[in-house]
C-alpha cells in the first residue's frame, strides 16, 4: 500500500527513522526511573549507619558506666554516686540522639551466683514501659566481688520504616538499642 501512494511513504519514512534516532528525552526519562531507586538505596545506607554508631554510642556508654561500678567509684564511702548520677553519666554519651528521660532506662542488679544470674529470664525494660515499672527499676551496685548486671535500654527513633525489620519495636516505632554488661566487682578499697 506505500509503494501506490509516493508521499505516504515520504511522509512515513522521514518520522520514523527520525523517533528512533531522536534520544532528546531519554536521560531525563532514565534518570526519573533510576532516581528513586537510588536515593532509596542511599538513604537506606545512611540510616544504617548512624544507626550502627547510635548502637556503638549505647554499647560504650554502657561499658563506661559499668566500669564506675566495678571499679567502686559508684559505691565510694567518701562520695557514693546516686542512681540518678549514674543515670545522668549514662545519659552524657546519649542524650546527643534525643532526650534521655523519654528514651533512656538503666537497670543495675545485683546477684549472689552467676547460676542466680543465668536463671534471671526477665526482659529488658525501656521507656516504653509502664511508669511505674520504669521507676521501681533496681539500682543496686553491690560490694566487693559481687556479681552485678547493668541493662541500658535506648530507644531510637528511625527515620527510615524499612530499616530494621527484625530489630524490637516499641509501640511508638522506636528500635529498641539494648546494651548489657555483665561483671564481678573488683576488690576496691573502701
Amino acid at each position: 500500500m506505500l509503494a501506490r501512494h509516493p508521499m505516504k511513504r515520504r511522509l512515513l519514512g522521514s518520522i520514523g527513522p527520525g523517533l528512533a534516532r531522536d534520544r532528546r528525552g531519554a536521560a531525563a526519562v532514565e534518570f526519573a526511573i533510576i532516581a528513586p531507586i537510588f536515593l532509596g538505596l542511599l538513604f537506606s545506607i545512611i540510616e544504617a549507619g548512624y544507626f550502627f554508631f547510635v548502637s556503638s554510642a549505647v554499647d560504650q556508654a554502657t561499658a563506661r558506666a559499668a566500669r564506675l561500678i566495678r571499679t567502686g567509684e559508684v559505691q565510694s564511702a567518701s562520695a557514693p554516686m546516686s542512681r540518678d548520677d549514674f543515670f545522668n553519666r549514662i545519659c552524657d554519651v546519649v542524650r546527643h540522639f534525643g532526650d534521655c528521660s523519654q528514651r533512656l532506662t538503666v537497670d543495675v542488679s545485683r546477684f549472689s551466683s552467676f547460676a542466680d544470674l543465668a536463671k534471671d529470664l526477665s526482659q529488658p525494660v525501656c521507656r516504653d514501659a509502664d511508669i511505674d515499672t520504669v521507676n521501681n527499676l533496681p539500682f543496686e551496685a553491690g560490694a566487693q566481688r559481687e556479681i552485678i548486671r547493668v541493662r541500658v535500654c535506648f530507644l531510637h527513633k528511625s527515620i527510615n520504616p524499612a530499616i530494621g525489620l527484625n530489630l524490637a519495636e516499641s509501640a511508638d516505632g522506636s528500635r529498641k538499642l539494648i546494651s548489657v554488661a555483665i561483671f564481678r566487682n573488683e576488690p576496691y578499697s573502701s
